[in-house]
């Protein structure tokens, strides 16, 4: 199955459907480069169609306004997360923190592998203003971990999955900015990541504590 099939589903796809498909993906994949290379208010969709090498009219057949190019990267990164937490056998009894710890791992990952190109995107996504009508979905991803949890006893009934799955995303993406700006190396991402979540669930006055114990027994 190529790339158009796995997008479009597991139905084969006739021709004209696969070469629809393989010249949005080229599209798509050409402003990629250029809002990387140039930024992306920078790039001009005269510029993407040239890359792409197709005629400017076809760009609208496939997306409305430029726009839509960062909504397509946010849902490419959606599905990325989706795929890979479905190859994760993650068993019923899993911890929470082992959940949420997979899933910031695998946030850390894709920007990882993608740096600049997570730099000039997460650029445009705040310029666009997405982050105020977008739909919180790793939000409610955290939430769903924290529902589950509670389900088993491991987390109070009185805490609300959906604030604390906001206060992830929260300091997932506070985590993600300062990370695009500082120089490469500064620290990992992923390490990071985990390290907030380890204050999250066990709490700032609980971190602590730890902290001091520890430091008592050195």
């Amino acid at each position: 199955m190529d790339d158009a099939q796995a997008v479009a589903g597991a139905q084969p796809l006739g021709r004209r459907e696969r070469n629809k498909l393989r010249v949005k993906s080229r599209l798509y994949d050409s402003a990629l480069q250029l809002f990387t290379e140039k930024g992306y208010e920078q790039t001009s969709v005269d510029e993407i169609a040239e890359a792409a090498d197709v005629a400017r009219g076809t760009f609208f057949n496939h997306f409305q306004r430029k726009e839509d190019l960062i909504a397509a990267w946010g849902e490419s990164r959606r599905e990325y997360l989706r795929r890979g937490l479905a190859a994760t056998d993650v068993e019923e009894g899993t911890s929470l923190q082992s959940r949420l710890e997979l899933c910031m791992g695998l946030l850390a990952r894709i920007n990882t592998e993608e740096r600049a190109v997570t730099r000039a995107m997460l650029t445009a996504w705040v310029k666009a203003g997405r982050p105020l009508y977008e739909e919180p979905y790793a939000g409610e991803l955290f939430a769903g971990a924290v529902e589950t949890a509670q389900r088993r006893g491991e987390i109070a009934p009185t805490v609300d999955p959906l604030r604390v799955g906001n206060l992830l995303r929260d300091a997932y993406l506070g985590t993600l900015y300062r990370w695009t700006q500082l120089p490469e190396g500064e620290f990992h991402l992923d390490a990071e990541l985990r390290a907030i979540t380890d204050i999250v669930l066990t709490g700032i006055a609980g971190a602590g504590a730890a902290d001091a114990g520890r430091d008592s027994r050195d």
